[in-house]
């Protein structure tokens, strides 16, 4: 079978380009794959075209509109997913636009759709009350529970992405004062978190229950399942549901709609925030890379807005104004009135 253009071109920007002259991460090359996974679909479904008969000449600025609108309308997802699709097919373009000049016009047609334009929604965190019960909830008697309330703790402690928690290694534990743990997140950061002293000696008899203090067991996962295979994200999600889930059947407290392991990141942040941590600080502990992404918390915390809107409050009337019954000539002036 005669190998098309666009096989060609997809293949080497995803194996060869984009991990050897970009070096970009495994999880981010994942990212860009799974969206021309979408794109052959969507092009065998909706039009007809089998992969191995798609070319780049099938490919024009209103098939990747349709595409944008099928991926809403169909596979039901966000603008903010559907604008991270267009974004990797933007830089697959600008890949192929250098490889292939003649198709030029076409390339920038498709480079000039724009992302469609969505609201921030509301930072999701939990109260120390609402974080103190989901955390009393795992089962402390059985390795399992101690298990999944050692991740949760991480998870928040850290202030880690999911990506970040379960790629997580023994090797990347350090018990000596101060502990910390290494974080390796998007872009290949490194970051190294100091963790609470409660967090290190749960740290420290997880590690020993689960036999993994022996030097080869330095590269083992840090949390792992049954088959000693490390958690995947759905792995994570599903524990803190468990747990958000019975928190709500108990119908003692209030939780978010939803919560999801990046809940407890923000939860994290805020509560950096509002014990009055520098942005800077809560900046390099959250691995972002502008103070202008973690300004989100300055803006979410009602409670902080309230406080220094009471600071700066200036009352418009004084307290000392007298009563209008004392005051003679006004009621002279409204018995007048009344005869």
């Amino acid at each position: 079978m005669k190998t098309t253009d666009f096989a060609k071109y997809l293949t080497d920007y995803l194996s060869i380009y984009l991990p050897g002259q970009r070096n970009l991460s495994p999880n981010t090359i994942t990212s860009y794959r799974d969206t021309f996974k979408l794109l052959l679909l969507f092009c065998r479904e909706e039009k007809g075209i089998s992969p191995e008969c798609l070319t780049l000449s099938h490919i024009d600025d209103d098939l990747v509109l349709a595409f944008m609108s099928w991926i809403e309308t169909e596979r039901k997802c966000s603008i903010a997913t559907r604008n991270q699709r267009l974004a990797a097919i933007h830089a697959f373009y600008r890949y192929v636009q250098a490889q292939t000049p003649e198709r030029l016009l076409m390339h920038q047609r498709i480079l000039s759709i724009p992302m469609k334009k969505t609201g921030k929604p509301a930072v999701a965190y939990l109260t120390t009350e609402e974080l103190e019960t989901i955390l009393n909830q795992p089962d402390r008697k059985t390795p399992a529970g101690r298990r999944d309330l050692l991740l949760l703790t991480v998870l928040y402690d850290s202030g880690a992405r999911v990506q970040e928690l379960i790629d997580l290694l023994v090797r990347d534990i350090r018990f000596m004062q101060p502990a910390t743990i290494t974080l390796k997140g998007k872009g290949r950061k490194v970051r190294h978190v100091p963790l609470m002293s409660r967090t290190a000696v749960l740290l420290k008899d997880y590690l020993e229950e689960r036999r993994l203090t022996a030097a080869d067991r330095l590269d083992s996962p840090l949390f792992f399942n049954s088959r000693r295979q490390k958690l995947t994200r759905a792995g994570v999600s599903y524990i803190i549901n468990k747990y958000v889930k019975a928190v709500k059947e108990q119908n003692t407290i209030l939780l978010p709609n939803k919560v999801s392991p990046h809940v407890f990141r923000h939860t994290k942040a805020m509560h950096l925030l509002q014990a009055n941590v520098n942005l800077v600080y809560i900046r390099d502990f959250l691995g972002h890379s502008s103070v202008t992404t973690s300004e989100i918390y300055s803006r979410a915390d009602a409670r902080m807005k309230r406080l220094a809107l009471e600071q700066a409050y200036s009352p418009a009337v004084i307290d000392d104004v007298p009563a209008w019954q004392d005051d003679q000539d006004l009621l002279n002036w409204l018995q007048k009135i009344c005869q």
